[in-house]
């Protein structure tokens, strides 16, 4: 409240390192909840628009603070999943794409669905500054931190992205990550149609 009520460039820097705080704190919880995902779950129909717009929310100070461009659109499609840890796991994922944003341009940042035979995919596309073609395979690895993560003022964890792909797999969802290094990164959210438990590899293709 005394930040909303006194708002300048020493508090809007505040209200920043605040969200900060709570990502790292909101990690941490969902990583000790993690293991046991089958008691904390609510699986019902829902939006993807719906998901994307609490999401977008959820970072709206840091899209302002970086000036984001955002390009959303045919959000109208419903999956069977948990709202709860689809919004942590699509901040996880645009948190990396502000954090890894090109410092000579600024960042579009595009998110959409598609429907395929047997799934729904969610892209999230950005041109931040990519991930080197060597450690695309790792970065759902624990603690993997790569290129990127040791860049001056990243402060990356390594959990964001492997916690992610744990809870996408406890769920039944496909996570895959496309990048080219300088160019961009763009993340697809597989889900499947009819049962969440339904392996997703027998329902990977389009």
């Amino acid at each position: 409240m005394v930040i909303e009520n006194n708002k300048n460039e020493v508090t809007k820097s505040i209200n920043e390192e605040l969200d900060k705080v709570e990502n790292y704190i909101e990690q941490a919880l969902f990583y000790a909840r993690s293991n046991t995902v089958e008691k904390d779950y609510y699986i019902k129909k829902t939006t993807l628009k719906d998901i994307v717009n609490e999401s977008i929310k959820k970072n709206k100070n840091a899209l302002i603070q970086e000036k984001i461009v955002l390009n959303i659109y045919d959000l109208d499609l419903e999956v069977n999943t948990d709202s709860k840890w689809m919004i942590f796991i699509l901040n996880q994922i645009i948190a990396n794409s502000v954090k890894y944003k090109k410092q000579s341009e600024g960042l579009e940042l595009e998110i959409y669905a598609k429907q395929g035979k047997q799934n729904v995919v969610l892209c999230i596309k950005d041109n931040g500054i990519g991930i080197k073609k060597g450690e695309i395979t790792k970065v759902f690895e624990k603690g993997f931190t790569g290129t990127n993560g040791r860049l001056i003022g990243k402060k990356s964890t390594g959990i964001g992205l492997y916690l992610c792909k744990k809870l996408c797999d406890k769920l039944g969802i496909g996570l895959e990550i496309n990048s080219i290094e300088n160019e961009g990164t763009q993340t697809r959210i597989v889900f499947p149609m009819g049962s969440y438990t339904e392996p997703y590899e027998n329902v990977r293709k389009l």
